[in-house]
Parts: C-alpha cells; structure tokens; sequence
C-alpha cells in the first residue's frame, strides 16, 4: 500500500470512523437516528385542551385503523362523540339516540369501520355515578343509531367486536355499582356478555 493510499484511509477514517467500522464488520451506520435535537427547540410548545368542552372525563376513547385523523370518545356525562381532523373539531353523534349521556365504552369493528359499539354507564365508578341503559350499534359511522340490549346493566366498562365478524361483539359489564342485578356477570375470572347476528339476544360468557 503506498503512502498516499494510506494517507487517504486515514483521513476517511477521521471525517467518518462510523462509516469505516460498518464497512469493515458489515453493519450499516446511521449517525442521523443517534441526532440529539436541542431541547430549546420544543420550549415554546406546551399541552392544550383540544374539546369538546362538555362531558366531562372520558373512560372510553377508540379510533380506526388506517384513518389517523378519526377518533371517537365516550364522556362521564356528555355522549359520543367524532372527529375526522385529530381534534380540530369534534361533533356529538349520540344526541337524539341515547337515553343516558354517561359513556363507558366505544369499539369500532375492526372488519367494518361503519360499524360502532357503545356501552352506556362508565365503569369508573367515582363520587358520582351515572348509571347505563344498555348498548348501541351504528352501522354508517356513527350517523344513526339502534338499540341493541343490556338496558339493566348498569356500567359497561368494555367492549370488544370479532376480529372478522362485525355482529359478534362481546361486553363487560360491571352491572349495578350498588348491588346485584341479572345481567351482571357473576364473580371470579374474566366475565361478560356477548351478542351474535346483529341481534339483541345476549349470553353470558366466560373468558377461559
């Protein structure tokens, strides 16, 4: 090797000894993802309330897979509501169809975004309790909605839908937050009630 040639690895190797040791051991280096970014970059940015600006606390908040600006949440005391623009502005979709306006869960079904569950009656139970009047299911977005049980199941903390099957939808229900009622799961394991068909027939069910 001449003077020169070795001159010019050793220049290489000042300027980018990352690059040479990934050209050597065959890994590739990426000095941009190790990048400290100056912290006083982000000085001026701080949290801010985005809405809406009724309801209350929220215990139940969904989106849909593939949309990144869509969102629904459920509030304590102020229904479901939507947005498309990642909080610019929201819209109530439950008024006019629910009968109670405390929200304790909000599932999109995964095989079909135009299908929504709701189950009334938060299940964080605090001070105050509103209690639930059962489920609803939409089947356009959240443009109208039906009801579909569970009227006496006091607070629905969950709900789940089948991964390929929109009309099966599983929920968790806490029941009366004050006593026992029918179609409150019983004790010990993972508990709740299920749905089939679109129907408004629901079972228990037991998570093994």
């Amino acid at each position: 090797m001449t003077t020169r040639s070795i001159l010019i690895l050793a220049l290489v190797a000042a300027l980018a000894p990352g690059a040479l040791v990934g050209q050597i051991d065959g890994t590739k280096s990426d000095n941009a993802a190790n990048e400290i970014i100056d912290p006083g970059f982000f000085s001026g940015m701080e949290y801010r309330l985005i809405g809406p600006f009724r309801g209350g606390r929220s215990t139940a908040v969904t989106g849909i897979p593939g949309e990144p600006l869509t969102f629904f949440h459920g509030t304590t005391g102020g229904g479901v509501w939507k947005t498309t623009d990642a909080g610019e502005s929201w819209e109530n979709i439950s008024d006019g169809f629910f009968d109670v306006s405390s929200i304790g869960a909000v599932e999109v079904a995964a095989s079909d975004p135009n299908v929504i569950y709701v189950g009334t009656g938060s299940a964080g139970i605090r001070g105050n309790v509103q209690t639930g009047r059962g489920v609803y299911r939409s089947t356009d977005g959240g443009d109208n909605w039906e009801f579909k049980g569970l009227s006496d199941a006091g607070l629905i903390g969950r709900m789940r839908v089948h991964s390929s099957d929109p009309d099966l939808v599983y929920a968790a229900a806490l029941g009366h937050p004050f006593g026992k009622n029918e179609e409150r799961p019983g004790m010990g394991g993972k508990a709740g009630r299920r749905s089939s068909s679109s129907t408004t027939a629901w079972e228990p069910w037991t998570w093994p």
